[in-house]
């Protein structure tokens, strides 16, 4: 599919005249308007450049194309007007983030020219997040694969929070939803810290001492620390940092990139450990969604409803006993695996890894563990 480019005035027949003239090199959207380009880059974007004419009755171009930024922060954005004045061009900076700045007339020329740096710088972006994404996705993985060799108990907790808010993500219709799910697998890796009895006892609620609850809720400012020195986390490593408070969250550090989102991934992993929290008490999903509902506030109380079917994601999977050898990556146990001795080996919950597969056939090669296991398989 070609990159797509949106131009939106007041004036119909300016919009008529770009798409005429540009037709050719170009696949032009049009829109009358800040209402209907927003509505444009919803529903038929994304686009890789926006052009917005400043001068437009309601909402005017600096503020459609701060709007535009925030729908979608990878596209390019331009403003074209006949009033280039000063404060327009210092609003239209700070307010959207503009990528050019283009006096009217302009002809076809100079307009086509600065849609094609537009389109080159629009491919950078999405190649450089790419790029970025992937490394920093690669140094999630070792990271988590460290932790379910550690601590089978937190690696499995992260998984099923993983899940709450993944759902709730997605729900929400998050950007870039990989950081909430990142901030949510590494959610426990501070218990990398602790020992297994220590991490088991406190998830399950039972008594602790002072010391231990101390070294416990500890976790996840060790986990902020253990992050802080990976360029690009700071977000993630923030929202770890909150997930076992109870009082209201303050707003994230100003050298955090995207703070709103960051606020309220930040709100709803502290859910998702909440919600997790009530399943290790023996509650089912349904009864801890209940019960949230009844104790949360207000503010929080939108984020609880996205858990209501949180069931229907288990609803294309077959539970069934499977040998050890023949598990598969994407599995997900539903028991959980002890050695001989009794120590554990693998929490419930747990999906089926790489490493994880390695690890089990190991055991199951020196008789250690049972040769079946209960799990959830694709339908």
């Amino acid at each position: 599919m070609s990159e797509k480019i949106l131009f939106v005035d007041d004036e119909p027949a300016a919009l008529d005249g770009y798409k005429r003239i540009l037709h050719r090199d170009f696949d032009v959207d049009t829109a009358t308007g800040g209402d209907e380009g927003l509505n444009s880059v919803r529903e038929h974007g994304p686009y890789a450049v926006v052009i917005s004419d400043m001068q437009m009755p309601g909402m005017n171009g600096a503020q459609f194309l701060a709007r535009v930024r925030q729908e979608t922060p990878d596209t390019i954005r331009m403003l074209l007007t006949g009033h280039a004045d000063v404060k327009s061009a210092i609003d239209a900076v700070n307010e959207g983030n503009i990528f050019r700045f283009l006096t009217k007339p302009c002809d076809k020329d100079a307009l086509g020219k600065a849609i094609t740096t537009g389109l080159v710088q629009y491919r950078l972006t999405l190649a450089e997040k790419e790029l970025l994404e992937n490394t920093l996705m690669g140094s999630i993985k070792v990271l988590t694969d460290v932790l379910s060799a550690s601590s089978p108990e937190a690696f499995g907790r992260s998984l099923r929070i993983t899940r709450c808010v993944r759902h709730m993500a997605t729900k929400c219709q998050l950007p870039d939803p990989w950081r909430f799910e990142a901030a949510a697998m590494l959610s426990q890796l501070g218990c990398v810290t602790l020992d297994g009895e220590l991490i088991q006892n406190a998830y399950l609620g039972k008594e602790l001492s002072a010391e231990d609850r101390t070294r416990f809720e500890a976790h996840p400012q060790v986990a902020k620390e253990l992050l802080g020195n990976i360029p690009r986390l700071e977000g993630i490593a923030w929202m770890i940092s909150q997930q076992l408070g109870h009082e209201h969250l303050r707003k994230p550090p100003e050298r955090v990139v995207s703070a709103p989102e960051v606020l309220l991934g930040a709100r709803i992993l502290r859910l998702a450990v909440a919600f997790d929290n009530l399943r290790l008490k023996g509650m089912s999903e349904t009864e801890a969604f209940q019960a949230m509902q009844r104790t949360v506030g207000p503010a929080d109380r939108g984020l609880v409803d996205l858990l209501e079917d949180l069931r229907a994601e288990d609803s294309a999977m077959q539970l069934k006993k499977v040998a050890t050898p023949k598990l598969q990556i994407g599995m997900i146990l539903q028991q959980e695996i002890r050695n001989r001795a009794g120590i554990l080996v693998v929490g419930r919950g747990q999906e089926v890894t790489h490493a994880l597969l390695i690890k089990l056939n190991n055991f199951a090669r020196t008789g250690a563990i049972d040769k079946e296991v209960m799990v959830l398989v694709p339908a």
